[in-house]
């Protein structure tokens, strides 16, 4: 059993503030990925606790068409998509465990809302932004502070389609973790360019991407 019984109940409770449906689309291989079966087991254990919650597999390699539609790159990949086949990047690569639990509980109320979250003055910052950014925020299970990046990667990716948010398992991608010189977690990559170290609260984290933005654009 994935949950515990007590767990199972706390889920089913937070998942029924769900109003529209929402899909979990997983890419996996169970080739060369030792993370994909635990992955999969723990996102199909999540989706039996709620009728508005479904799970679509597909292989990395042979659905190659569907990857690209996602922009997946490496796996284990994990897409909260709403059913209605929306392709904005809310998107974890690894295995959603650990405090990153959390982040994939509050994303899926958020998708299935349809409102980031973010307060109107983030919201409308966020959606100025006319060039395509890609955040990728690593963690690691065991880190507290991590959920909160990921979270706001997250939101902004849900309120700017050209954005994309990516929750990105360290100890998974060390080749990645040390592309990116990550010696501590959080560290939220700003397309290949720039770096936040840390958790921000919400209008410093939107503030630094948005100046990040601009300078690359300068």
């Amino acid at each position: 059993m994935i949950f515990q019984e007590k767990d199972r109940v706390a889920i089913q409770q937070r998942l029924a503030a769900m109003t529209a449906p929402v899909k979990l689309i997983y890419f996996t291989q169970e080739l060369e990925c030792p993370t994909c079966r635990d992955t999969q087991e723990l996102l199909r254990a999540l989706t039996d606790l709620s009728d508005k919650l479904s799970l679509e597999v597909y292989n990395f390699v042979t659905d190659k068409e569907t990857a690209e539609k996602y922009g997946i790159d490496k796996i284990p990949a994990t897409v909260v998509a709403p059913a209605d086949g929306d392709t904005r990047a809310v998107r974890y690569f690894g295995i959603p465990s650990g405090y990153e639990f959390a982040s994939l509980l509050d994303d899926i109320l958020m998708v299935s809302s349809g409102d980031s979250g973010l307060t109107d003055a983030s919201k409308e910052a966020v959606r100025r932004i006319d060039a395509p950014i890609r955040l990728q925020v690593f963690v690691t299970p065991t880190c507290p502070y991590c959920p909160v990046a990921v979270r706001l990667a997250h939101q902004m990716a849900w309120e700017n389609p050209r954005i994309i948010g990516d929750m990105v398992e360290a100890i998974e991608f060390p080749h990645l973790a040390q592309r990116y010189s990550v010696m501590g977690v959080p560290r939220t990559v700003i397309n290949e360019t720039d770096h936040i170290e840390g958790a921000l609260p919400e209008q410093q984290f939107v503030s630094r991407i948005v100046d990040a933005v601009l300078q690359e654009t300068v």
